[in-house]
């Protein structure tokens, strides 16, 4: 089990202790960095989400562009509205609405879009390494909307937010002594990759849970633990995070049937009564409803799938604060 470093610095939002110009994956942050982003998140809760309260200043006059290659309904919208909450000015472009379907490189794009005065790129894309390859060719602050199977930092983020919210350890953001499982398709999540990094700098105890075909036994070390039976780890976790299966990504079968993937992994009703009191249950969307939950699962008492989108807008326009110098 991952311990919390008692050299990190205590929760704090000032700015001096985030060193980073992107936001390209949580792997390459510290326990204490990610604890500055999130005290931040703390700070913008109010005006996230009202409709009442004035809008925040700290961006005015940035520029953010949304450049998604990638369908997305939560993360594009998280990222648009948190970018206007904080006053900048936002562009929302596509892969099919520009000069990508012309033949354009992903970094002739970045660069082009940079000459307008862009001071933030948000991208999200189906290959692995573009945030990074992104950061490295363009001056423009860049912040990672998740990149193929590699990472979704700001997922991972509002995960931990929506966790310590509920569990009460949002004084601290010190997780010792929680164990979270994340079920289902973890081979091919950049979901599962975030958390496991974010939650295990954080103090938490991590087991992934799934399918052989799903879940490599390779994955089990110092980090995590590895599971193949979901009604064994239920009774001993406080979180439980349940992922879609992308049937996108697979190149074959990996299980008999739909049917009996549910009845191994799906969390039902019934399983959810073998769980530990108290335990939280969540889900990054978008949901296969019947499939790897049920939807008296997700729309029950243990369920905070809706507060992971609302605190999402507060997590995203921290980042887009901290990365825009804010």
């Amino acid at each position: 089990m991952t311990t919390v470093s008692t050299d990190e610095p205590a929760l704090t939002t000032d700015r001096t202790d985030w060193p980073h110009r992107h936001l390209v994956g949580i792997e390459p942050l510290s326990a204490g960095e990610i604890r500055v982003l999130l005290g931040k998140a703390q700070g913008y809760e109010g005006v996230s989400t009202s409709r009442a309260l004035p809008k925040n200043a700290d961006l005015h006059g940035k520029v953010v562009v949304n450049l998604f290659y990638e369908d997305s309904t939560r993360t594009r919208a998280s990222f648009r509205l948190a970018a206007s909450r904080l006053s900048a000015d936002v562009l929302d472009m596509s892969a099919s609405g520009s000069s990508v379907s012309k033949g354009e490189t992903l970094v002739d794009t970045a660069k082009n879009i940079e000459a307008m005065g862009v001071d933030i790129i948000v991208c999200r894309h189906s290959q692995s390494g573009t945030a990074i390859q992104l950061a490295e060719a363009t001056d423009c602050a860049i912040v990672n909307a998740g990149d193929g199977q590699h990472e979704h930092p700001t997922q991972a983020l509002l995960d931990a937010f929506t966790i310590a919210k509920r569990l009460g350890r949002d004084d601290t953001f010190d997780f010792s002594g929680l164990t979270v499982a994340i079920v289902g398709d973890i081979g091919h999540s950049r979901v599962a990759r975030s958390n496991l990094h974010c939650l295990t700098k954080l103090g938490a105890r991590v087991v992934l849970v799934g399918p052989p075909t799903l879940v490599p036994g390779a994955l089990a070390g110092v980090e995590c633990a590895v599971s193949h039976d979901l009604d064994a780890v239920l009774p001993e976790v406080d979180v439980v995070n349940m992922l879609r299966v992308q049937f996108e990504r697979l190149s074959g079968p990996a299980f008999p049937s739909q049917r009996e993937y549910t009845t191994l992994y799906g969390l039902t009703a019934a399983r959810m009564k073998q769980a530990k009191e108290g335990i939280v249950v969540m889900h990054p969307g978008p949901m296969n409803r019947g499939l790897e939950i049920e939807s008296a699962v997700a729309d029950g008492p243990s369920s905070v799938i809706l507060d992971q989108v609302a605190n999402g807008l507060a997590v995203r326009m921290a980042t887009l604060a901290l990365v825009g110098g804010a």
